[in-house]
């Protein structure tokens, strides 16, 4: 591998807290580089246990002395991780070097790459997720560090060939012997800065600092970089123009037309040509000047003025308007940001990390009306470093106005914070109600649970917002429900196969293409599964299974119907199917029609699920149009 040639000969590492999304992540491209790399970590879960068992990287559960017997290289520290953590200590008496993530990111992928760095207070993880996929949808092949796990990629990171890497740049702290953002190590030479607000109330005094800090990387990037700000935020746009008269870059400004903030002839706008509930169109205008259409499953605003600056940012890195239009619509999104996890007896369970008061109100404005007219529930968990404090008591009372009902669950562990730094969930549903908003204070997920058990009805979405685990608690709601189609997990792939099996299919290739699939989850079975694969705008809806002893209820209608929905979501033009008599019946039922073979999309032609399938041989197959 080309790190390794570079180093001349693999390393050692050893992460202590290698669970930790940038810790991960930094672990998972010194592994595909071909150094040898393990790692310790008392709290082990996926997705991040995942990605590296998939790598296999060998994580040794808790931390101790012992864990940095195998003889590291070198030690890379977290920043959970004190001055006195253990395993810290211990490398320092053995004389084992040691570093950050960050460093080591700066230090071995950065130095021979166009690092193109995304930052700001909200929107870093899908805009980074987002210039990604743009990059490798259109051949260039780029690497990518991301605070969380993009659809397209299944993982937080690649290594790629290409010249360009994406990074997403945090502004915390990079360990204990480095107070220092993480993010000034990033050698930024494109930048998108996405807004600026106060925010981590652990480690900055005020919004004053919180500036300071995002100034001193603006005054990184070089005289020939450039930097894409949201015209939308006033600090934002200051701090980028301070640090532009002193370097000298380009500066760029975006957003969609009316965010406010000064008029800007050179900046890029997006304009609202068409909106539905699963689609909107964008018109992308440069200096006034329509340049491309693009669609979108991206909702609200806010997102949707990330997409115009990460198209900016491609186009200034080579991307022409017809890639960008191509490569937008087959963006699946980001795990945890607005992520449907399932939907339950008509009820939609949606997954999101928002933790800040712009996010939840940001996050609950795009989502209204997207899962149609029902009512919209919120489960929030206080959890962040500064959710569970008191510094946004009073804008958490006024961000969640676009749900229909609001439950408060406990704040994490307080123990340490002043009583008067700590955030009053019970005074917070005080306020949620003055506003005119339903609130409970329910402390337990459990308890959460069989509340929205009695409260939800066919129609209506449950929004749970958590920074962390939450008790898992939508995987439980969707349980408790019952009957939840769910996109597959790793974990359902020896179900899955049995499932194919029962009904005389199969799928040679099915670990690979797990991520194509939608399981039925019934009571301790997996009930029904479809898979839905995407060649550009056309798609192929196959392997629609429901097991023998519940055939008759209605579930392969369910299946399929959701599949339709999804192929809509990523911007299909066109649905095909094939089966026996049974499937397409349900298709037909769905608004399918009759087509002959010799008419299908040649993109689908490349299928390898269309080569090797017995029942494509009769001639007939069934067409959706879906615009």
């Amino acid at each position: 591998m080309r790190q390794a040639r570079a180093w001349g000969q693999p390393v050692k590492f050893h992460f202590i807290a290698i669970c930790g999304t940038g810790m991960g992540s930094v672990a998972g491209l010194l592994q595909l580089s071909g150094h040898e790399v393990r790692g310790s970590d008392e709290q082990v879960y996926p997705p991040m246990s995942s990605q590296l068992a998939e790598l296999g990287i060998e994580i040794m559960r808790g931390f101790s002395p012992e864990n940095l017997a195998w003889g590291p290289d070198l030690v890379v520290v977290g920043n959970v991780c004190r001055k006195d953590h253990v395993e810290a200590v211990a490398a320092i008496d053995r004389g084992i070097p040691v570093t950050s993530f960050p460093a080591v990111l700066e230090e071995h992928f950065l130095a021979d790459r166009h690092s193109t760095v995304i930052v700001g207070t909200h929107g870093k993880t899908t805009c980074a997720s987002l210039l990604s996929w743009m990059l490798i949808a259109s051949g260039r092949d780029p690497s990518c560090f991301v605070g969380g796990v993009p659809l397209n990629l299944g993982r937080s990171f690649r290594l790629g060939q290409g010249p360009h890497v994406v990074v997403e740049g945090d502004e915390y702290d990079t360990a204990y012997f480095d107070k220092g953002s993480k993010f000034l190590h990033y050698r930024p030479q494109s930048v998108l800065l996405t807004g600026v607000e106060f925010d981590h109330a652990d480690i900055f005094a005020d919004l004053d600092a919180v500036k300071g800090a995002f100034l001193s990387f603006l005054r990184l990037v070089p005289k020939d970089g450039a930097v894409l700000v949201w015209r939308g935020c006033a600090d934002a746009l200051a701090l980028a123009r301070e640090a532009a008269r002193e370097r000298g870059f380009r500066l760029d400004t975006y957003g969609v037309e009316g965010d406010g903030g000064p008029s800007d002839d050179r900046g890029w706008t997006g304009r609202v040509v068409s909106q539905e509930a699963l689609a909107t169109t964008l018109e992308l205008c440069v200096e006034g000047r329509p340049l491309v259409r693009v669609r979108t499953s991206m909702t609200g605003r806010y997102n949707l003025g990330n997409l115009v600056g990460c198209a900016a940012l491609a186009h200034h890195l080579g991307l022409s308007p017809e890639e960008i239009a191509r490569s937008v619509p087959a963006f699946r999104g980001v795990k945890r940001r607005q992520q449907v996890r399932g939907v339950a007896m008509g009820v939609t369970v949606i997954d999101d990390f928002a933790h800040h008061p712009t996010a939840v109100r940001e996050t609950l404005s795009g989502l209204r009306g997207r899962f149609g007219q029902g009512r919209v529930f919120v489960a929030f968990d206080p959890r962040s470093a500064s959710s569970r404090r008191a510094v946004f008591q009073e804008a958490f009372g006024s961000a969640f106005g676009d749900a229909d009902e609001v439950i408060i669950g406990r704040p994490y562990d307080q123990s340490r914070l002043d009583p008067a730094e700590r955030l009053d969930p019970e005074r917070l549903v005080e306020d949620i109600r003055r506003r005119g908003t339903n609130a409970y204070y329910i402390p337990e997920p459990r308890q959460i649970v069989a509340y929205l058990g009695t409260r939800v009805r066919p129609g209506d979405a449950v929004v749970v917002m958590s920074s962390g685990a939450f008790g898992d608690l939508h995987l439980a709601l969707l349980e408790h429900i019952g009957d939840a189609l769910t996109p597959a997990e790793p974990e359902d792939l020896p179900a899955l196969e049995a499932l194919l099996g029962r009904v005389g299919l199969s799928n040679p290739r099915l670990a690979r293409e797990l991520d194509q699939y939608i399981v039925l989850r019934g009571v301790g079975v997996l009930a029904g599964c479809v898979g839905l694969e995407c060649h550009g705008r056309a798609g192929l809806l196959k392997d629609l299974a429901v097991i023998p002893e519940r055939r008759g209820e209605g579930l392969a209608w369910m299946l399929a119907e959701a599949c339709v929905r999804e192929a809509k979501r990523l911007g299909m033009a066109r649905l095909y199917m094939f089966g026996i008599p049974e499937t397409l019946r349900t298709g037909q039922n769905l608004g399918f029609d009759v087509a002959e073979c010799t008419e299908v999309d040649e993109a689908l032609q490349s299928s390898e699920t269309l080569k090797a399938a017995w029942y494509c041989k009769e001639g007939v197959t069934l067409r959706l149009d879906l615009e």
